[in-house]
């Protein structure tokens, strides 16, 4: 761990620059929207499933995007693409405020803030990381990753606050206004040291960048990384859009299993930054192969225990699995496939990332309408899981780039 603070103490500005994006991408991550909900759906007078399937259909072709705009950040300069997102962002975030004055605006805020904030956001900072960083890129990566967690504590707090003094329009507004901060900021940052081994050439054409995808494609490496890179934000945003359903179904209390996610927080603090000290030391194929392990196990107490400390297990050794993805499955993306054109690659696998997200509570939904028990779908799910990881330990025939 000395290590670990010293790479950050002489890095700082560099690291730091990661850290922000994916504390900023939180404008644009489920747990921060849902908080908009209740008030969006007394405002258009709609139910939550014609809102849960506008947010699908938003959130579907924000990943479609993500592919022909992912690969800007291999040939574009980091501090424009990065100031074009930030930009975007708060342009969202603004027409969210203004949502109320048509549907048709809803829409494209959301879209918009999947794309720029939970697509783009990490996907730069990520991505940045990763190839600027090679000895030392778990590290990197890790502190980096952080922001997820830091924006999980701060912003739910403070949006929702806005919300209950004003109204959602205000905490919308808000938003916008720190992004727009943040880009003035910008402005007078030197971020040129980040382009050194950017591919300079030309915007590739569609028939080109066509041509990279379906390469991608036939890789035997695709079909071990995707699943699990799939599976793990399918299940936990599920899970999470429906853990209540549990809670109430085994007579838990609410109060107490909401003050669990602090545990659950910690951990996944505790792991992002461990997580990069395990994979500068072991590799990012190495931890690859296990690091889902801790969440698959996880999903077994939450359906089966009667005690709600099921539940707290289930938080813990979630923490650990999702501390440790951004990181590990960055690394594992930059070993496999190299830097040069690791924006391009990681396109890929954010659209499936953010796809995922919209699919999840979807197919989550419609097996409990159909009468499957919730605790029924866990465990089931738990099985697939185990057997995607068994298929990822494939990752250890395949060489290094």
């Amino acid at each position: 761990m000395a290590g670990l603070f010293k790479f950050f103490r002489n890095n700082t500005r560099e690291v730091g620059f990661g850290w922000v994006l994916t504390f900023l991408s939180s404008f644009g991550q489920t747990f921060l929207i849902s908080i908009y909900v209740p008030e969006i759906l007394k405002t258009f007078s709609i139910s939550n499933g014609l809102f849960g399937s506008i947010y699908a259909v938003a959130t579907v072709t924000s990943s479609i995007i993500m592919l022909s705009v992912g690969h800007l950040v291999d040939h574009k300069p980091v501090k424009k693409i990065t100031a074009f997102t930030v930009a975007g962002l708060a342009v969202s975030s603004f027409l969210f405020g203004i949502s109320h004055l048509s549907i048709a605006i809803l829409i494209i805020a959301l879209i918009g803030l999947r794309l720029t904030g939970q697509g783009l956001m990490s996907h730069i900072s990520l991505t940045v990381m990763s190839r600027y960083y090679e000895l030392d890129r778990g590290k990197a990566l890790s502190i980096a990753s952080l922001g997820y967690a830091i924006g999980e504590a701060i912003f739910p707090i403070c949006i929702s606050t806005l919300i209950l003094w004003y109204d959602y329009e205000v905490a919308a507004m808000a938003s916008a206004a720190f992004l727009l901060l943040y880009l003035f900021r910008l402005y007078f940052s030197d971020l040129d040291h980040f382009d050194n081994d950017l591919e300079m050439a030309n915007k590739p054409s569609a028939i080109s960048l066509l041509k990279q995808y379906k390469d991608l494609l036939k890789t035997k490496v695709f079909y071990i990384l995707m699943p699990v890179s799939f599976a793990l934000s399918f299940t936990i945003t599920a899970v999470f859009f429906y853990q209540y359903v549990v809670v109430e179904d085994k007579g838990w209390s609410v109060s107490l299993y909401a003050s669990f996610f602090t545990v659950y927080a910690l951990t996944r603090v505790v792991f992002s930054i461990f997580g990069g000290v395990l994979v500068d030391k072991y590799s990012g194929k190495q931890m690859f192969r296990v690091y889902l392990i801790p969440f698959t196990l996880g999903l077994i107490p939450f359906a089966v225990f009667n005690s709600i400390f099921g539940a707290m297990a289930f938080l813990i050794l979630a923490g650990i699995s999702v501390g440790m993805a951004g990181t590990v499955k960055s690394a594992v993306l930059a070993e496999v496939f190299g830097t040069e054109k690791l924006g391009t690659i990681r396109s890929v696998f954010t659209m499936f990332m953010v796809l995922s997200t919209a699919l999840g509570p979807l197919i989550f939904g419609t097996l409990m309408d159909m009468g499957i028990q919730f605790e029924s779908i866990l465990l089931v799910t738990a099985i697939i899981l185990g057997l995607i990881i068994l298929n990822a330990q494939r990752i250890r025939k395949i060489q290094h780039a």
